[in-house]
């Protein structure tokens, strides 16, 4: 059994994606080929905002989005303006900041939902704005495991204290709020087409999305080191770059496979994956597990179906019984970003951040996909009760 079988996916959809990778390979039109800005019109229409610039994977999608918010703030100036993360994420969320020069502070996450906290958010802007050094300036949300973070909290807060709000969506895309997609909460968004996303190539790639032009025109720039775009259809432009920039593209047979994956990921794969994680929440209702909580209105897309092991539990051991199943399990995450040796000596490593803590000694991913069978739910479910007891 595979944690997130793309070999499956890829026998369902095998002649779209063959033709479309032999296209490219037939055109010879390796580099920013027309797949790419097809793929971000229709992304960009998808998700409802005005503009969606593809890059080279969801870390640099993070660091080109930072680099444009904060573009009428001096360079020099960024080490006085703090940014706040969640501290239960994968690192890169505040592994970007950070390698920017920004203060990075943890903030901890409501344990129900993995989410991060308003209320603990508030509370940490007050502390730093207290202390006087750093001035709270942007807030990176991000949609753990599919769900998208509370953002209606959220702006509100970033409206009182006049800061930025980025939507980390590498494992949200897909997901909605009502009838508002996944990155399209916050004055900028990314996301990651890894392969194991809920959208994912057959390589890295990432995406940007905002509705501010200025904003797309420098994501554009900056991840072509620096390109003059001005004026795209002037030849000249292609070596005049006017600031520092980065080599961050998404290749066109990455755009090709996620062309002939888009259609279905939204017309069947988000409803597979959905009763996937419904039946899950059926066969293990009765446990003493903590199961997924969705909050009323909102939908998943479930990159990651996480459940909360009762205290005592020896997880290690849970796993090797699962293991010897031949039933993959994985641990999103065993450490708390604070506590990340990266972090050692700066301010966020400071943080308070007790259901992080937690979270990071009970969770237990299991296996989820749209094309996982209710039969192999059942199963993975069963050895789950016997490991348990």
């Amino acid at each position: 059994m595979r944690f997130r079988d793309l070999n499956r996916q890829y026998q369902y959809i095998q002649t779209n994606i063959d033709n479309a990778v032999r296209s490219v390979i037939d055109q010879a039109n390796f580099i920013s080929g027309s797949q790419v800005s097809e793929l971000e019109s229709i992304l960009a229409d998808y998700v409802k905002v005005r503009h969606c610039i593809t890059c080279g994977n969801g870390t640099d999608a993070i660091t080109i989005a930072l680099m444009a918010v904060l573009s009428n703030i001096p360079s020099e100036d960024w080490k006085n303006c703090a940014v706040f993360v969640p501290d239960f994420t994968f690192f890169s969320s505040g592994e970007c900041p950070a390698a920017l020069g920004l203060p990075t502070y943890f903030v901890d996450v409501r344990k129900e939902t993995y989410n991060i906290s308003p209320d603990a958010l508030e509370k940490s802007i007050e502390q730093v704005k207290a202390e006087g050094r750093h001035k709270p300036t942007l807030v990176i949300a991000v949609d753990l495991f599919g769900q998208p973070a509370e953002y209606g909290e959220l702006k509100r807060l970033c409206k009182k204290y006049n800061m930025f709000l980025l939507e980390d969506g590498a494992q949200g895309f897909g997901g909605r709020i009502g009838g508002r997609m996944a990155c399209s909460f916050a004055d900028i968004a990314t996301t990651s087409f890894f392969p194991a996303k809920p959208l994912g190539c057959y390589g890295d790639g990432g995406a940007i999305f905002t509705d501010n032009e200025e904003w797309a025109s420098l994501c554009r720039s900056i991840a072509i080191h620096g390109k003059d775009m001005s004026d795209p259809n002037d030849p000249n432009s292609k070596y005049n770059n006017i600031r520092l920039g980065m080599n961050s593209r998404l290749d066109t047979i990455q755009a090709a496979v996620l062309l002939a994956k888009f259609p279905v990921f939204r017309d069947e794969e988000l409803d597979m994956v959905d009763n996937a994680a419904r039946w899950y929440g059926e066969f293990l209702s009765a446990t003493s597990l903590v199961l997924p909580e969705i909050m009323d209105n909102y939908t998943s897309s479930w990159a990651q179906y996480t459940v909360q092991l009762p205290e005592g539990v020896d997880r290690a051991k849970l796993q090797m019984c699962m293991k010897e199943a031949d039933i993959p399990t994985m641990v999103y995450y065993k450490k708390p970003m604070h506590r990340q040796g990266a972090f050692a000596g700066t301010a966020g490593e400071t943080a308070h951040c007790p259901n992080t803590e937690k979270l990071c000694g009970s969770v237990l991913c299991l296996p989820i996909h749209p094309y996982l069978r209710k039969t192999e739910v059942e199963m993975i479910c069963g050895k789950l009760k016997k490991g348990l007891s």
